[in-house]
Order: structure tokens, then sequence, then C-alpha cells
């Protein structure tokens, strides 16, 4: 008797949805950190080397403290804190959602894919986000 060609379906859904769930659990292991370790405490995670250097609030100052606001529940501090942050944690959420079915059906799909021309329009959000947010008409946006 010789062994099957292809493994059971319940191991090739294990090796398909092994790394969604290392990712999904680092990402519980971060949020849980940053819950449990409040970033509003002065110094608690370092400073903003770009802050330290330049006195602006770089795109991500505030990210910590919004993630943390969200572990608390607190969508509107989270939002004060850094709306970009926010915005970047609801769509790595629903990238991670809709990534497991896809892993199903085929395994080496990817959690997100994008093309270039996206990558420099996320930079250049980044970008004038930081400008707007460290101008008196945008100071609505600092942490």
């Amino acid at each position: 008797m010789t062994a099957p060609a292809t493994a059971p379906p319940a191991t090739s859904a294990w090796r398909a949805l092994r790394t969604p769930l290392v990712v999904g659990a680092g990402g519980l292991a971060l949020a849980s950190l940053l819950h449990f370790r409040d970033p509003n405490v002065s110094g608690s995670y370092g400073f903003c080397p770009f802050k330290l250097v330049t006195g602006w609030d770089c795109p991500g100052c505030g990210g910590l403290r919004a993630v943390h606001a969200l572990t608390d529940l607190d969508v509107a501090v989270a939002l004060s804190s850094n709306v970009l942050a926010v915005l970047l944690v609801a769509t790595l959420a629903v990238a991670y959602l809709a990534w497991i079915p896809r892993r199903l059906a085929d395994p080496r799909a990817s959690m997100i894919a994008i093309s270039s021309r996206t990558g420099v329009v996320l930079i250049a959000i980044g970008f004038v986000f930081t400008v707007v947010r460290n101008t008196p008409w945008g100071s609505w946006l600092a942490p």
C-alpha cells in the first residue's frame, strides 16, 4: 500500500492558515502590550527621533496612543491622537479578515499587495498629513 499523493484537507487548511494565525497572534500581542503599557506616560516607548530633530510631529506621532485608545474602545480619543493610524488599523483589520478565505483558496496568497502608484499615493498622503498637522490651520490633527 502506498501513501496518498495529497495531504488530507485538514492538514492543507492548517498549512494555509499557519501564517495568518501567526500574524494575527503577533498583532494581538502588540495590541495587548499597548493596552497594558500606557504610551500616554512620557518616554514609556522612547521618543520620536523625527520630532526630536525637527520639532514637528511625524505621521506616526500619536499612533501608539491611538492604538492604546482603540484597545480601550475609545474611538474618539484614538481619532484625536492620530486619525491616520486609526485608518491604518482599520484597513489592516479588513485586509487581515479578507486574507483568511483567500489563503484557504490559494495557500500562497499575500495579505496586501499594492502597486507602485498606490505606494507613491500613500507616501504623498503621509507627507501632506505631516505638513498639515504641523501648521496652525491643521493643528486639530496634532496628537
